[in-house]
């Protein structure tokens, strides 16, 4: 598809490289967590840098996001971080995308599907209660019953609730999922991989490393929580550019239902981005944009398709680029800056940016 209008993210692979390299311990595998278009990212490209980066392993939410990627020739092992939705199992199976398993149902599905000698991880559900073998003291029922369905335990883990938040909980966490472990073994199985440790415990929790970390957030340079992760690179920036600038009398209102008026003559600029991009309404007249260097407030409702900016006095013209996620010389959007205006999470600010804005890569 052609692109005509300038407002585009733009991706850093080399920082998801230095990421994927700063993140790896020592002494473990890393998971590169790819799901959701890796997080807005773009999760082919996005792979093969964390991949460069030294990750040995993929994780996806969804089958298709994973024969997205043996589509585009990645041949890491990719693990699927649900069971596999009834009717997919084949079709996962032919790609070799590794599936997690924690009900009977999912056991019963994988091998009526011929999965005999599959490698799975069973997910052990220690404090999360999303998904997983619950409670942890029937996990060695289950992997007898994955062993009798002749599929492999090549792997156990489970998912951290307050990892960045919550020492106590994570340590906690930590301890329960140890002992089904220590269980497991005492019944016959030696699981080769064991996981526990998502960004923040990555960072944090140094004794939940084990044998594999599974890092997103942290992937794309995005702390999982305030001064965690220092020294990550972002890795996204979202640019647009001016394409009208009027200057408006004070006491213009601006935008549908005339909530932002002027206090005083001002420089307004149109930008050619909206919320049917993803750049949320809720950031109407709260959010700052970086034109020239210098920050300036959206003003008023953020439209579908374009938002305006009060550029007060400071000079501006058609053109001129706009960043509303990212650095323009001293000043910097964060994500978390827009998830903190919103009261959400920077992974909302990131996955909700639409696919009607391309992607350009660089690094």
């Amino acid at each position: 598809m052609n692109v005509y209008r300038p407002t585009f993210v733009e991706v850093d692979l080399g920082a998801i490289r230095a990421n994927a390299r700063a993140l790896r311990p020592e002494g473990a595998e890393l998971l590169a967590v790819v799901k959701a278009d890796a997080y807005g990212h773009g999760a082919v490209p996005v792979a093969r840098a964390a991949l460069e980066g030294g990750a040995s392993w993929l994780g996806v939410a969804l089958v298709e996001e994973g024969l997205e990627l043996r589509e585009a020739g990645i041949d890491a092992p990719i693990l699927v971080l649900s069971e596999l939705p009834r009717g997919a199992e084949k079709e996962a199976l032919a790609a070799g995308l590794v599936p997690t398993v924690y009900t009977p149902e999912g056991v019963r599905a994988l091998a009526e599907a011929g999965a005999g000698g599959v490698a799975v991880h069973v997910k052990v559900d220690t404090g999360m209660h999303r998904v997983g073998v619950w409670p942890p003291g029937a996990a060695v029922g289950f992997l007898r019953m994955v062993a009798e369905a002749g599929l492999e335990v090549e792997g156990m883990w489970t998912h951290f609730a307050r990892s960045e938040e919550d020492p106590a909980t994570t340590r906690a966490q930590l301890a329960v999922f140890l002992e089904v472990v220590r269980a497991a073994r005492a019944a016959g199985f030696s699981p080769r991989l064991l996981h526990a440790a998502n960004s923040a415990a990555a960072i944090l929790h140094p004794e939940a490393r084990l044998d594999l970390v599974r890092v997103g957030i942290a992937l794309y340079g995005v702390p999982p929580a305030p001064g965690v992760g220092a020294g990550l690179r972002p890795a996204l920036s979202w640019r647009s550019e001016v394409v009208m600038v009027k200057r408006l009398p004070a006491g213009e209102a601006l935008s549908y239902g005339h909530r932002y008026r002027l206090e005083r003559d001002a420089n307004v600029a149109t930008v050619p981005v909206g919320y049917a991009d993803g750049y949320p309404r809720g950031l109407s007249s709260r959010a700052d944009v970086l034109i020239r260097g210098r920050r300036h407030r959206v003003a008023g409702a953020v439209t579908m398709d374009q938002l305006l900016v009060d550029c007060g006095d400071d000079p501006v013209a058609p053109g001129d680029e706009v960043v509303l996620i990212g650095r323009q010389g001293e000043e910097e959007v964060t994500a978390a800056e827009l998830a903190d205006l919103l009261g959400t999470i920077p992974y909302e600010i990131l996955t909700g940016i639409g696919a009607r804005v391309p992607r350009r890569y660089v690094g």
